[in-house]
């Protein structure tokens, strides 16, 4: 197989696009860095379109792989063939190829295997060849029967041929592709209840206790509904598929005409589905509809972690991390414009103490020394208490003093991991949480990387699903997040620095070090003189690094200092000098390119279009912040509670998760209504993402509210006058 050609036809690439993607990850490139940096090799792919790339290489690297030890094994047991040779030369998929080995596959001691044994393979032979349209098939049988070799009765001596016919239907690669497709074409997944009907910890399968459905047609939420039902042991689940359908199929491929043979190969041929083929095809099929199902899931959940992660910070503004609790009480912490907590504090506005007058003392006074602007407070436990004790004071208090409730999941993660003791160490676990629920609204990215993506709570059965897999694709999206924004050199923590394309963790920590010991970085250049950050880790990292006030402009842009040469001559073509970057005099650098021609002055500085492109944009507006452009965190003064809530309300709220049926949205009311995905939009869409994302301010309207269960219906539908 060539592997460029495959990648360009299934991308829809160019082959020279493809070749030079293939030579970019073989020689070690990050994905930020070649979807950034390498857009003329590549045909401005994105980050996404290459990490699938990536992925398929790997894959189809693996076939290739498997192919030559098949070969291999195929060559030392002496059975190649050119027909052999080509089969598995043109296998595009694992499956494939593994249906092609099969028969030459060493196979652990069967009920076949035993037959052969035995001396009955060329009986099977005979069988097959059907040859024998007349007579008694005992006469053939007769002279295997044999006391010596276990085979006392004509009737064992048949059943062990059908053995050996059976296992040889089982091999048919041939038959098990059509098989696999009828699987496929007419398979229904059929759910029955296992136990009790009316256990209560089963009510949440009680939808799937007599249920079936075209395995095709099964959404990706209800396959891993089924499949964790099944795991717990509340379901029981088959494949059902058209069995006559089947053994019309089989008897097709394998009775060639009428003979007294046909009846006995008709026997082999259904022993061979039910108890041979049938078990393998389900579990191949399930586990397709499950890696299926898991690869929708991880898609879902890094679309939401992206727009998580890609939240706007609150620049500028003192925050008061609030973490609502009852019996240990409510833990504070005042948190800088930088992110350093100036102070701590414990209060007890909440049952069972309830000390209100006390804890409005404190926080008063907090607010007022720090000069505090808003008040972060965790969506946790005892939240609904803590925010009407803060809409309260702020009614109370004459500097203005706003709220937001922060989503908290994977705060107490955080707090009780060794990055948050040795960045807090002189804290305890609840008051690191507080700094962390600031720091959290402040800047999402930057704290939000210190979490395992897992923790953070914006996916759907995320616990189902294959960790490697998983792991890789959320730190994927952590990753292009991160090297999108850029990160400010002189303050990221080792754990922002993580994620920057080419920094180790080992890095990362040296690069700390080396600020803290020689002072703040001036310049990109000084990267080099950090322990183990070699030539190769600066060319992939140093674009995304940023120095505001730097020596030179152009380190606090995205422009790569492999490019700099290149934007000093475009500035000085147009009669512009690097002390004009970010200036209003450079305004019109755009008009007077367009008027000479893109592709002109990219050659007459030595670079390509897209490169031309983005060095503009960095030179116009140096040190920019994308999630600037994203509408601001949602901050309150007053509260509204779930008993206020009445059908036809019209609400403001905030996105908090998109999973495949629907969207969950902070009302704030301390629980998150559901829009299902019917309510989702006036027109018909697949997939409630098409619509929403996380962090989007929306606008719904109160369809239901049902207090003891907590939920909360809403709408995204225009609402009729």
């Amino acid at each position: 197989m060539d592997i460029v050609k495959a990648l360009a036809k299934e991308f829809a690439l160019k082959e020279t696009h493809a070749a030079n993607i293939v030579q970019l990850i073989g020689e070690g490139n990050t994905i930020p860095f070649i979807a950034r940096y390498r857009k003329e090799m590549t045909g401005s792919c994105d980050d996404q379109v290459l990490r699938q790339f990536s992925d398929r290489l790997e894959y189809l690297n693996n076939l290739e792989k498997r192919k030559e030890e098949i070969r291999v094994s195929l060559n030392d047991q002496e059975k190649m063939t050119p027909e052999l040779e080509a089969a598995i030369g043109g296998a595009e998929t694992l499956a494939r190829l593994e249906d092609i080995y099969r028969p030459y596959r060493p196979k652990r001691r069967t009920r076949a295997g035993i037959a052969r044994e035995k001396g009955l393979e060329p009986l099977a032979r005979l069988i097959m060849a059907q040859d024998l349209k007349e007579g008694d098939i005992w006469q053939l049988v007769l002279p295997y029967v044999s006391e010596e070799k276990g085979l006392p009765t004509a009737q064992e001596v048949l059943a062990g041929a059908k053995d050996i016919i059976a296992e040889d239907m089982a091999d048919d690669a041939a038959l098990r592709e059509v098989l696999r497709q009828l699987f496929w074409s007419t398979g229904r997944i059929v759910c029955k209840n296992t136990g009790d009907p009316a256990a209560p910890e089963g009510a949440v399968y009680s939808q799937y206790f007599d249920y079936e459905e075209p395995a095709v047609k099964l959404p990706s939420h209800r396959i891993l509904a089924i499949n964790r039902g099944e795991k717990e042991g509340f379901l029981k689940v088959n494949l059902a598929v058209d069995e006559e359908l089947v053994r019309f199929r089989m008897e097709e491929a394998w009775i060639t005409g009428e003979s007294i043979m046909a009846s006995i190969i008709k026997d082999a041929a259904w022993d061979s589905f039910k108890r041979l083929i049938q078990p393998s095809l389900e579990r191949e099929m399930r586990g397709e509809l499950t890696d299926k199902a898991a690869g929708q899931a991880i898609k879902n959940f890094g679309l939401n972690l992206n727009h998580l992660l890609l939240q706007p910070p609150l620049k500028d503004k003192v925050v008061i991390g609030f973490d609502p609790a009852y019996r240990t009480g409510c833990k504070l912490a005042v948190v800088d414009a930088t992110g350093k907590v100036l102070d701590t504090a414990i209060i007890y506005p909440t049952p069972p103490q309830k000390r209100i007058a006390e804890a409005k003392e404190v926080l008063r006074d907090l607010i007022f020394r720090y000069k505090a602007d808003v008040i972060a407070i965790g969506n946790g436990t005892a939240s609904k208490e803590s925010e009407l004790f803060v809409a309260e004071l702020i009614g109370e208090i004459s500097r203005p003093v706003s709220y937001a409730i922060v989503n908290e999941a994977g705060a107490s993660v955080y707090s009780a991991s060794s990055l948050a003791a040795k960045e807090f160490p002189q804290f305890d676990v609840t008051l690191r949480s507080a700094a962390s629920i600031a720091r959290r609204l402040q800047d999402p990215l930057a704290e939000l990387v210190k979490i395992d993506p897992k923790s953070i709570g914006v996916g759907q059965y995320q616990h189902d699903m294959p960790e490697k897999e998983l792991e890789k694709a959320l730190s994927g999206v952590v990753e292009n997040c991160v090297n999108q924004v850029g990160v400010d050199l002189n303050t990221a923590s080792p754990s922002l620095l993580t994620y920057v394309a080419g920094l180790s963790a080992t890095v990362a920590e040296n690069l700390v070090a080396f600020r803290e010991n020689e002072g703040a970085f001036r310049s990109r250049r000084q990267l080099l003189k950090v322990p183990k950050l070699g030539p190769k880790a600066f060319q992939q990292c140093a674009g995304f690094l940023r120095i505001p006030g730097a020596d030179g402009v152009l380190d606090n842009t995205a422009v790569h200092p492999e490019s700099y040469e290149a934007a000093e001559k475009l500035l000085s073509l147009f009669h512009f000098s690097v002390f004009d970057v970010g200036r209003k005099e450079l305004l019109s650098l755009p008009e007077q390119i367009r008027r000479q021609g893109e592709e002109k002055v990219a050659a007459a500085i030595g670079v390509g279009v897209p490169t031309l492109q983005d060095m503009v944009a960095e030179l116009l507006q140096p040190g920019r912040d994308l999630r600037d452009q994203l509408p601001p965190p949602v901050l309150r003064t007053d509260i509204l509670s779930m008993e206020d809530l009445k059908p036809g309300m019209v609400l403001d709220g905030t996105v908090r998760n998109v999973i495949d049926f629907g969207i969950f949205v902070d009302i704030g009311v301390h629980q998150d209504g559901l829009v299902h995905l019917s309510q989702a939009a006036d027109r018909y869409i697949k997939h409630p993402s098409e619509v929403a994302k996380v962090g989007d301010q929306v606008r719904v309207t109160v369809l239901a509210v049902d207090p003891a269960r907590k939920r909360i219906s809403l709408s995204m539908k225009k609402q009729k006058e």
